[in-house]
């Protein structure tokens, strides 16, 4: 999380800095649309660049993996820029509308048009000029469908095949509104390292736009199989997939997750991958049936199935420079502990590892099979069932492990029952960068 935050900040203060050293206006006495003017163009410059990243985040680039610690950090920031750019956009149109509103009252005069002088411009300053009532247009209308399309991303009863569909269409609205930004943000500031920096990141948005509009967000990562077995546990309403891939696959370990489709109308899917990577083109995956569109897979799905899985992603991989570590799954968070226990069986790691499963829907067969992975990998499990056993706390984590100060903790579940054990654990002593917690939400 902190290199998250370290970009956000950057990207902001940055930009805010370089706003500063570009803007002529600020040096002059005060003067209300004078500053008025500088404002409009601070709130654009930054929610146009807030876009710009998240933009570029969504399509999934490889290279910032590492950097972020996974995929699912990368879409925690995009999802902040996103909500960043709606309250910017918000101010932008605010400084454009209201002194406009105000005039109209009676509470403001209008100040004076500027002659023009009779300046001599070049052809592209000249061209830019007589675009602007036409950027001034397309700006607002996109500024509207903006609005409307990141809080329908933001609402999540809204269904995801909807949002899949909806949320791309942001990109035909961010090339407006490079359009806009192009033409109306003033001459001034392109000939300053704010210029510079901001035509990297409207190219970057632009080309990501392309990608997105174009499909292929992923696309060289996408690999083409078919379903070869569905078993599904009632009791825990989790259905297992086999998929037999029949391209190439370039590897997975453990913890780590991809994007699946089965109906190209849904849209892809994130799930983790439970099963671990034998070279044999075969990916197991568990799903739970939590929404209306997981719910009915067990229907719906048919062995013979063509799917399409894009990956692996994400940074949940065990890793770490202490001998002992300890697991924690919430409900269906217990799928990267079953690939992690099928790759401990056929090549153990040395260390100490606790596995503390707690689930509210126990599954007989699931959790025998559960308890088979574990002895198999050496793993000592815990099975709480809720409203049968003592819920999972910090304090009870501490008391079945007495050497928990030297372990690393790996958590997946819900984010609440997370941020509990976080608190409790760093709280009591450990240190931030031993707890492992995967935010798997993708919007």
């Amino acid at each position: 999380m902190k290199n998250i935050r370290i970009t956000y900040l950057v990207l902001f203060v940055g930009l805010g800095l370089l706003w500063l050293l570009a803007d002529e206006r600020l040096g002059g006495p005060y003067e209300f649309f004078a500053l008025r003017h500088s404002l409009v163009n601070l709130t654009g410059i930054l929610a146009v660049g807030a876009m710009s990243l998240g933009l570029f985040l969504a399509i999934r680039p490889a290279f910032l993996e590492s950097f972020f610690g996974g995929l699912d950090k990368g879409y925690r920031l995009h999802k902040w820029l996103g909500i960043s750019a709606l309250v910017l956009s918000v101010l932008h149109w605010l400084w454009i509308k209201v002194p406009k509103w105000m005039v109209g009252w009676g509470w403001l005069e209008r100040p004076a048009r500027r002659a023009s002088g009779g300046e001599e411009v070049g052809a592209l300053q000249g061209f830019l000029r007589s675009q602007r009532d036409l950027a001034e247009q397309l700006g607002e209308w996109a500024f509207y469908a903006a609005v409307a399309l990141i809080l329908l991303a933001l609402l999540k009863r809204f269904p995801y095949r909807y949002f899949f569909k909806t949320h791309r269409l942001l990109a035909v609205v961010y090339l407006a509104l490079v359009f806009h930004s192009v033409v109306l943000m003033d001459t001034a500031y392109w000939a300053s390292p704010l210029g510079a920096v901001m035509a990297v990141l409207l190219l970057a948005g632009s080309l990501a736009a392309g990608v997105s509009l174009l499909r292929r967000i992923g696309g060289r990562r996408r690999a083409l199989g078919h379903i070869e077995a569905l078993e599904l546990h009632k009791d825990n309403r989790v259905l297992g997939i086999d998929i037999r891939l029949q391209d190439r696959w370039p590897g997975h370990q453990a913890g780590q997750f991809a994007f699946v489709t089965f109906d190209p109308a849904e849209g892809p899917h994130p799930f983790t991958i439970s099963s671990a990577w034998h070279d044999d083109g075969r990916l197991r995956f568990h799903v739970k049936g939590i929404g209306d569109y997981t719910a009915i897979l067990p229907q719906t799905l048919k062995v013979g199935d063509p799917v399409t899985v894009e990956g692996p992603y994400g940074r949940f991989d065990f890793a770490g420079g202490k001998a002992r570590q300890i697991w924690v799954a919430g409900g269906i968070g217990i799928t990267p502990f079953i690939a992690r226990l099928q790759a401990l069986a056929g090549r153990p790691d040395g260390r100490g590892t606790d596995l503390f499963y707690s689930t509210a829907v126990p599954d007989q067969a699931f959790i025998e099979r559960l308890q088979m992975l574990a002895g198999q990998a050496g793993v000592r499990l815990h099975v709480l069932v809720s409203g049968r056993d003592e819920r999972l706390t910090g304090e009870h984590l501490r008391e079945r492990v007495p050497d928990w100060r030297e372990a690393d903790v790996w958590f997946c579940g819900p984010a609440g029952f997370g941020r509990a054990l976080r608190e409790s654990l760093t709280g009591s002593g450990l240190p931030a960068a031993s707890f492992h917690q995967e935010l798997f939400e993708m919007r």
